[in-house]
């Protein structure tokens, strides 16, 4: 019997951006994983709206998690970083493993470097990721730095169907960051395919690691 991977996605062009760029080639290396998915779009705009995870989204993350139980999901993976805390949240009520995609990310550049850069296109992006960031942190017993930067705008001409545009600011605002740092994670998914120059840094983004935990959850129990 196949194990069954539930994704929530917060925006409507999900296919486009994280399904067929990452699940796609996640299904052909692994035939013994169904995903099924969860979307609603009011989770991110309510969020972007108050400036952070309000209860309200959070409630409804975890309703939609409820949901995925009981449909059998062996796994739930939450594919929005500005509602990442809703994953650690839902961990203590959920009886099947839960987190949210940019979390070994979050593990990966704590373990690279101390002042981290953190490139978004959403202003709410940045202030989950340092959370994360400084949670990891916390748990490595190591002392960082984060330096965000929110490359304006690209994210709506994104969404506007500008995906050319939308590369260029990412590229560039990634070029002035790793002058400030020495290590950068990009903090959206939607960011991770974004074509750039080497900045002579490492680079963490989200989206395969991403996959390689559900993996890793979804047959830890076996």
């Amino acid at each position: 019997m196949k194990k069954k991977l539930c994704l929530i996605y917060t925006i409507n062009k999900f296919m486009d951006i994280i399904y067929n760029p990452f699940a796609v080639p996640f299904l052909a290396e692994n035939p013994d994983v169904e995903i099924f998915n969860i979307m609603d779009d009011s989770l991110l705009t309510d969020t972007l709206a108050a400036g952070k995870l309000t209860n309200d989204v959070a409630a409804r993350i975890l309703h939609y998690v409820g949901a995925a139980e009981r449909r059998n999901a062996d796994a739930v993976m939450i594919t929005c970083t500005s509602v990442n805390e809703s994953a650690s949240l839902a961990r203590k009520i959920s009886k099947i493993p839960v987190f949210n995609i940019d979390e070994p990310v979050a593990k990966m550049a704590v373990n690279a470097g101390k002042r981290i850069g953190v490139l978004a296109t959403l202003p709410t992006s940045p202030l989950a990721t340092i959370r994360l960031l400084e949670q990891e942190a916390a748990f490595a017993g190591k002392t960082i730095e984060t330096v965000p930067m929110v490359a304006q705008g690209a994210f709506d001409i994104l969404v506007e169907g500008d995906r050319k545009k939308h590369d260029e600011m990412v590229a560039e605002s990634l070029k002035q960051l790793a002058k400030k740092v020495d290590v950068i994670t990009f903090a959206q998914i939607s960011m991770s395919l974004v074509p750039h120059e080497d900045p002579g840094i490492p680079i963490f983004k989200i989206g395969k690691s991403g996959f390689d935990e559900a993996k890793r959850l979804l047959f830890s129990a076996q």
